[in-house]
């Protein structure tokens, strides 16, 4: 006990030092969830108008809002932070590739980053889609990849490796092609694409 008082009265300036460092970076932090909390709110609010666009199909006005409603880029570049700007670049990838507008739409989709079950994977397969577009099929098949082994599922998984298998018959390569198909009749036996993977598994191997 001694040798700890003797420790503080040697020590007092650092540790006063120490405990007002320590107070000004939790105040800090509260501050700043308190702050990321606010712009949430107030860019979901933002969204709401935005989406509304989107679903109608008037992709120019999602993106760009008019004088009284923001749209989706306005979100991402005002309220960067959170989740409603992460998936606000989802839906902007969307609007450009309706426009057709792939390269915008991949630098969208490349930035959109989720945990969920379904679009992360789906923004993955978008890139792959506009890859196609622009006849970038090597590319487009990692990526058509990387959504089929996202969490794998009889509902989207397969729908994932066929596109990555017309990719690779984009390019004459039929082995990998027939490997996508093989995959599908081996591991989603209950899809509704099984039956279509086992007729390309055939056509294929006659080809080859």
């Amino acid at each position: 006990m001694t040798s700890v008082i003797s420790y503080i009265e040697h020590n007092k300036k650092r540790l006063v030092f120490l405990i007002s460092m320590l107070s000004i970076l939790g105040a800090s932090i509260l501050i700043w969830n308190y702050q990321k909390v606010k712009k949430e709110a107030a860019a979901q609010d933002e969204m709401f108008q935005a989406v509304y666009e989107f679903e109608a199909g008037e992709y120019t006005k999602a993106l760009q809002g008019d004088d009284t409603h923001a749209g989706f880029l306005d979100i991402i570049q005002t309220y960067g932070i959170t989740q409603a700007a992460n998936l606000a670049h989802f839906y902007s990838g969307v609007c450009y590739m309706q426009q057709t507008n792939y390269e915008e739409a991949i630098q969208h989709l490349k930035k959109f980053k989720a945990k969920d079950y379904l679009l992360q994977a789906r923004a993955w397969s978008l890139i792959g889609d506009a890859l196609v577009e622009q006849q970038s099929y090597s590319q487009a098949v990692q990526y058509y990849k990387k959504a089929a082994e996202y969490k794998p599922n009889e509902v989207f998984s397969p729908i994932y490796l066929v596109k990555a298998a017309i990719a690779y018959e984009a390019q004459k390569d039929y082995r990998n092609a027939l490997k996508c198909y093989q995959k599908i009749a081996k591991e989603y036996t209950k899809s509704s694409l099984y039956t279509e993977a086992k007729k390309h598994i055939d056509r294929l191997e006659a080809l080859m």
